[in-house]
């Protein structure tokens, strides 16, 4: 069996990662969002809930019984060890999904997987296990205003999401491609993932192909 192309996804809050993801899903790309896996641990009886409870107590989980995302934000803010203690809960378990992801997406014959990872940069053994990073890039003003235009945040509340993510700088140095998303239409910035899709092994047959097929597994759910 062929080994899939394997994509480093990353960006900082409110760059348009997300959206650069469903792009090249849709050009036949299979998605393994980590994101996406953090919060299924951590909602309603998610896999990583007891720790959570037994670590943080009960005040740290919604009435519902998933993570309180707010109130852990505010702790860890007020408090360094709280992150590191949430990810000591979460990573191994996320890690594991990861690649239980991945794995179904190669049996199903991906040619491409892009690993939607936001910490990619920040975590040290990413890199070797990739072989390309795509950073989807924009201005930290940029950055403010569409996190602000579809959240309840603040600017103060985004400034400090933005400092607790890698510095831009740093994500760029790590970048073999990058995709600067400032004052794009989803129709340019579509057009700007095509143009670069065929270094992925994607291409518009591709996605083509897959949109003739729906029930082709390709595509790995979250």
């Amino acid at each position: 069996m062929k080994q899939a192309f394997r994509l480093g996804l990353t960006g900082g809050i409110g760059s348009g990662k997300s959206t650069v993801a469903q792009l090249l899903q849709n050009l036949g790309a299979a998605l393994v969002d980590a994101d996406a896996i953090a919060h299924a641990v951590t909602a309603p009886q998610g896999v990583a809930i007891p720790a959570i409870l037994d670590t943080f107590g009960p005040e740290f989980l919604t009435p519902a019984g998933a993570l309180d995302r707010t109130k852990m934000r505010s702790l860890a803010y007020a408090d360094p060890t709280a992150r590191q203690r949430l990810e000591a809960i979460l990573h191994p378990l996320i890690g594991q999904e990861i690649q239980n992801k991945a794995a179904l997406a190669t049996q199903a014959g991906a040619t491409c997987i892009v690993f939607d990872i936001p910490l990619l940069v920040e975590s040290a053994h990413w890199r070797a296990k990739l072989d390309h990073v795509l950073v989807v890039d924009c201005t930290p003003e940029v950055q403010i205003s569409r996190v602000m235009a579809r959240s309840q945040l603040s600017a103060p509340e985004i400034e400090k999401i933005i400092a607790s993510q890698a510095p831009r700088s740093r994500r760029l140095a790590a970048a073999d491609s990058v995709v600067f998303n400032v004052g794009l239409t989803l129709e340019q910035l579509a057009l700007e993932v095509r143009e670069i899709a065929p270094r992925f092994g994607l291409s518009l047959e591709v996605s083509l192909a897959y949109q003739k097929h729906p029930s082709d597994p390709i595509r790995i759910p979250l």
